[in-house]
């Protein structure tokens, strides 16, 4: 097992390696992107798919409606570029709503983002296998064991370290990228040169009428709904932004300075990708029902026609639809582990593995998107409506709790500052009330009983800890006193003392009498709490 562990993942690194293993700007983009820019496979398609159901007539909404979202996404990019300042440590929901909010709010927005990170992998998998086998039909009865393999291997790469996994996950990300901008360019050009005519009006009503048969025609009279649930679909566009300001100390020096920069570019080319898909579809009148072949695969063949490029555009958007779990592989186990620092979830999650990875964070994720793959079938349909309410949730909690921030520190030009990130705030919030009353019939409902579910989860372990603290806490000004040396005999021993309380104090006591020469050893993990251990040391014994 040990050799087949090293060989996966790697051979072990030394702590002092720990400044390498971090992301240059260009691997940040492809890792911690991936989700966000693999969402123009899906967000225009959801869009059309929605507004289809009134009828063609009510396709001219699409271009309205994305614009709103690209302008909700410049919105929360401006709001985050703050954020990752004013926390150059990692400025995530739960961090920033826990210190400025109060622990209640932070534990909301940490529950949020955790449910949400889970249905990236799970959606995110599952929509790249369904990709897999409209090519090929005949593995769609082997769907959810495709999928656990599919997690099996992403997990595989991100145990391999920070390094490792960037090299290898940042291919197809660019692929993804060029392609799509080939196609927005090849679109352009034969739009300006007459050669791409919009799809006859009769063509696109037949189509739209298959997607009334399929049962969609009673939403015909609810305009208002429609909208919104038109609206709410398209923004899991902006799932995945969060992800940078989660993770600022995994950038090299200068942290937040190049943090900001890969959000600027990341948010650049979301906006240009998403809109340019938008702009692309409505110009040529194609439309998306459920079953039928993607938008993005009919935009490729008005554009590509059937050719090679065609193939490697659906390659592309097969591999970064994977790939994109791979941003939740870089966030929850970091936001784990500092929910386990504060004691609301199992310690083990706050320790690096030996690839200088949260490995047990990693696994746990793993397992929980599994699970959901399991239960749901491995559909993205049934997935879907779960996805979005929960980072909107943790999108509120954070900008408002950067307004608390400037309000309390009142730096030069704080007021602006505030300003940005209330009027963030409101925003999202509204855009998360918006996205629970359109998807809560739809299975909302399961994230909005699971919240408080796993906050009272957080908060029984935090009693747990709470309790072993006081039964093993000791006087932090008395001085201990240690039985003699024995006179003969003994023999050299060690000690690994994690905390100075009773447990390991005993533990030194009975060590000191069968030692002819007792080393006690504290492991300093990186948590900062070194000096405070070697004084209270040097205090008590």
């Amino acid at each position: 097992m040990s050799r087949l562990r090293r060989a996966l993942i790697g051979v072990p690194l030394p702590t002092s390696a720990h400044a390498e293993e971090r992301f240059t700007n260009a691997e940040a983009l492809a890792i911690l992107s991936s989700d966000a820019l693999s969402s123009v496979a899906y967000a225009t398609q959801e869009i059309v798919l929605v507004l289809g159901m009134a009828g063609a007539a009510a396709l001219r909404f699409t271009l309205p409606i994305t614009g709103l979202i690209v302008g909700l996404m410049v919105i929360v990019a401006i709001s985050y570029r703050q954020t990752i300042k004013a926390y150059p440590q990692g400025g995530g929901s739960y961090r920033v709503s826990q210190q400025n909010l109060g622990q209640l709010p932070g534990l909301v927005a940490g529950a949020s983002l955790s449910i949400d990170y889970v249905l990236t992998v799970a959606v995110s998998v599952a929509a790249g296998i369904a990709a897999l086998t409209s090519y090929f039909p005949g593995l769609e009865p082997q769907r959810v064991l495709l999928c656990l393999v599919a997690v099996g291997l992403v997990m595989v790469a991100n145990l391999r370290g920070v390094r490792s996994s960037a090299q290898l996950l940042s291919v197809p990300t660019y692929l993804f990228m060029v392609v799509v901008f080939t196609l927005l360019i090849g679109g352009a050009v034969k739009a300006g040169l007459g050669q791409l005519p919009p799809i006859g009006l009769a063509a696109q009503n037949a189509v739209l009428d298959g997607a009334h048969r399929h049962g969609h025609h009673e939403l015909m009279a609810m305009g208002p709904v429609l909208l919104m649930r038109a609206f709410s679909s398209g923004c899991a566009a902006l799932t995945g932004i969060e992800a940078i300001s989660d993770s600022v100390a995994a950038f090299r020096p200068v942290e937040w300075r190049n943090a900001r920069r890969v959000l600027v570019v990341m948010v650049l080319m979301l906006a240009v990708m998403f809109g340019g898909i938008s702009v692309l579809a409505h110009q040529t009148g194609v439309v998306y029902v459920e079953n039928g072949p993607t938008l993005l695969y009919q935009l490729g063949q008005e554009v590509f026609g059937s050719g090679l490029l065609l193939l490697v555009l659906q390659l592309s958007t097969l591999l970064i639809l994977l790939l994109a779990a791979n941003t939740a592989y870089a966030d929850f186990p970091r936001l784990a582990a500092f929910l386990a620092q504060d004691g609301f979830l199992p310690r083990q999650l706050a320790s690096m593995g030996d690839r200088l990875v949260f490995s047990n964070g990693i696994l746990a994720l793993s397992g929980l998107a599994g699970l959901l793959l399991v239960v749901f079938q491995g559909s993205v349909t049934r997935l879907i409506p779960l996805y979005a309410v929960g980072v909107f949730l943790s999108f509120t909690f954070s900008q408002s709790g950067m307004v608390v921030h400037w309000w309390k520190e009142r730096s030069r030009g704080w007021l602006n500052k505030a300003l940005i990130n209330g009027l963030g705030a409101v925003i999202t919030g509204l855009v998360g009330c918006v996205l629970l009353y359109s998807k809560f019939t739809q299975g909302a409902w399961l994230v909005v009983v699971a919240i408080p579910l796993l906050v009272a989860v957080y908060l029984k372990i935090k009693s747990h800890y709470i309790d072993v603290a006081k039964r093993l806490r000791m006087a932090g000004d008395v001085k201990l006193k240690l039985p003699a040396q024995p006179s003969q005999g003994g023999a050299p021993t060690v000690v690994l003392v994690g905390q100075l309380h009773r447990g390991s104090f005993e533990a030194i006591r009975f060590a000191r009498t069968i030692a002819s020469e007792l080393v006690a050893v504290h492991v300093d993990l990186g948590l900062g709490r070194a000096d405070a251990f070697r004084e209270q040391w040097a205090r008590q014994l």
